[in-house]
């Protein structure tokens, strides 16, 4: 994924070196999309970004919401104390809902529909504006990104589109993650009831050679005996086969 950084980004006195800003972000980029990361929490490169988006797009706070797979909502991450109490609510959790940029440009002069006390609160911690995006790829929405501004106003082109493109980043990187764990579970699955049936099957066998009989029957006599003996299939074939236990033939 190719990110652009906003014009003039460097230079001005004050301002991080563009080289920074660049590591910064590739790093960053890296950070949310690598598949070697699949064992980690879904927060940890998310709590990671929070933390570094105040840097890559000059706003005062950040923070990150996560929907969990049954849909429920938690601060991921967030830059600071006061963005991760006001991250939960308000245009961030609208965002997620309807899939869509939402939130204040200014917050002392219209705060278009967000509520009287979130407004009121965000100004008290010193944040002018708020906005939030989607963490969304293709139509997976994920939860969304929420950032904190000390002046009014809009992001820039640029930078929107850099938060974008770090929203899209997270969301793909929580869907992978997502599904690596899904595939390692079925997985692990399949060679369980697989460790199940083979013993189970080395019993059948063992069963119908000795009283000769088919197959079919020896599972019955397997099952009718573990079922008496108030036993898993499965153990009982393990001691059949080990020698701790006998089965009796078909009467």
């Amino acid at each position: 994924m190719h990110a652009h950084l906003p014009d003039g980004w460097a230079s001005p006195a004050g301002r991080e070196p563009s080289g920074d800003v660049e590591r910064l972000l590739a790093d960053t980029l890296l950070g949310l999309g690598d598949p070697l990361d699949d064992e980690a929490e879904d927060d940890a490169p998310l709590r990671e970004l929070a933390a570094r988006l105040p840097r890559l797009l000059r706003v005062a706070a950040a923070g990150v919401l996560l929907a969990a797979q049954d849909g429920e909502l938690r601060v991921a991450g967030a830059s600071c104390e006061p963005a991760r109490l006001l991250t939960g609510q308000g245009p961030g959790p609208d965002s997620y809902h309807e899939g869509a940029e939402g939130g204040a440009p200014d917050l002392e002069r219209d705060p278009g529909a967000l509520p009287p006390d979130y407004a009121r609160r965000a100004l008290r911690a010193g944040y002018r504006a708020v906005l939030a995006l989607p963490l969304r790829h293709g139509k997976e929405t994920v939860g969304a990104l929420v950032l904190f501004r000390a002046a009014p106003g809009p992001l820039d082109p640029a930078r929107a589109d850099l938060a974008r493109t770090l929203a899209g980043a997270a969301a793909l990187g929580v869907l992978q993650r997502r599904t690596r764990r899904h595939h390692a579970r079925l997985a692990a699955q399949l060679q369980t009831a697989l460790d199940t049936r083979v013993p189970v099957e080395q019993a059948k066998g063992l069963l119908a050679e000795r009283f000769h009989v088919p197959v079919d029957v020896a599972f019955d006599l397997l099952r009718t005996h573990a079922r008496a003996r108030r036993l898993k299939v499965t153990d009982l074939a393990l001691a059949l086969l080990a020698g701790t236990a006998t089965v009796p033939g078909p009467s």
